[in-house]
């Protein structure tokens, strides 16, 4: 467990950067920048000390090259991979939410919107996955559950990494106001975001769901042996999540109501069930071969690896 320790020391790290170099930044930069939101400077801060951090453990737990990172495969190959999953993971998105409009768990909002608008939405959607998923992706499904797999297996590494992925979306969602920053924001700023997480069963359903979504791209990233699928899955899913929360909200009287969570009015007990079913077709569709022996780095002695089966 040395590697999980590890990359929970970096989380932390981040986490102190924002409690003791928030203010002090805010206050240095705010002469350069117009009003600069002490919530986005603070997080940048903690952000900027976990890059570091995460160079260093990745060098020390010796996942700092490409193939342990998860990007092995030829760049050509790989943006394919990603362009391919990125469509799949969109399209699969679909059920869940055609299932919320047939049941009126969510209605649209503001005017109606126009094809080019429409497009601008989708594109920045698509923009913002990928920039999340390509930071994620590559701290937990690739250093990360690398590292651990080598220790403690593929199974444990997949848990971890769901577990700790699950719980940092309930994180940094707090906002200060410029009038009420102080000496002590940021450390107001970390106990407002772990808050939430005093009431879990105020947020069970979205955490499971997240859970489910962690476990399916961890067993993705198992399967073909790299992040590209991951990131194009992952990627999919925001830009979709990112769309339908900009141009609708969750209805809170309807019957159905409950299977979609007060967290953020999307995920919940109906994309759970999705997600289940989307876990049945990803494990047909990325197949596993199993190979001996493929690279001793990344496992123990005595055990297989898993390669992308003929639709992979």
């Amino acid at each position: 467990m040395r590697a999980f320790a590890i990359f929970m020391g970096l989380i932390a790290l981040g986490l102190a950067g924002i409690a003791f170099l928030g203010y002090p930044t805010w206050l240095a930069i705010g002469p350069m920048l117009d009003h600069p939101k002490f919530h986005r400077v603070a997080s940048r801060i903690g952000m900027l000390l976990l890059a570091v951090g995460f160079i260093i453990a990745a060098r020390r737990l010796k996942v700092a090259d490409r193939q342990s990172l998860g990007y092995g495969l030829p760049w050509p190959k790989f943006v394919a991979e990603t362009a391919k999953a990125l469509f799949f993971g969109s399209l699969l998105m679909l059920p869940a939410l055609l299932t919320m409009i047939a049941f009126d768990m969510r209605k649209l909002i503001g005017a109606p919107m126009d094809a080019e608008h429409w497009m601008r939405l989708a594109l920045s959607g698509i923009v913002t996955g990928l920039t999340v998923a390509f930071i994620e992706e590559t701290f937990l499904r690739g250093a990360m559950q690398t590292a651990i797999t080598r220790e403690s297996g593929a199974k444990l590494a997949i848990l971890l990494t769901s577990l700790v992925w699950a719980i940092t979306h309930f994180i940094g969602r707090y906002r200060v106001a410029a009038a009420d920053v102080n000496a002590g924001s940021g450390f107001d700023m970390l106990k407002h975001a772990f808050g939430v997480l005093a009431h879990p069963m105020a947020i069970i359903d979205a955490f499971a769901c997240l859970l489910a979504v962690g476990i399916l791209l961890g067993m993705v990233r198992a399967r073909t042996g790299n992040i590209a699928a991951p990131i194009g899955l992952h990627a999919g899913w925001v830009a979709m999540i990112y769309v339908v929360r900009d141009t609708s909200e969750r209805v809170p009287d309807v019957p159905g109501a409950w299977l979609l969570s007060h967290f953020d009015g999307f995920i919940g007990w109906l994309v759970l069930a999705w997600t289940v079913v989307l876990g049945v077709v990803l494990s047909w569709w990325y197949r596993e071969a199993v190979v001996p022996g493929r690279d001793s780095r990344d496992s123990r002695p005595g055990t297989t690896f898993l390669t992308p089966g003929p639709r992979s």
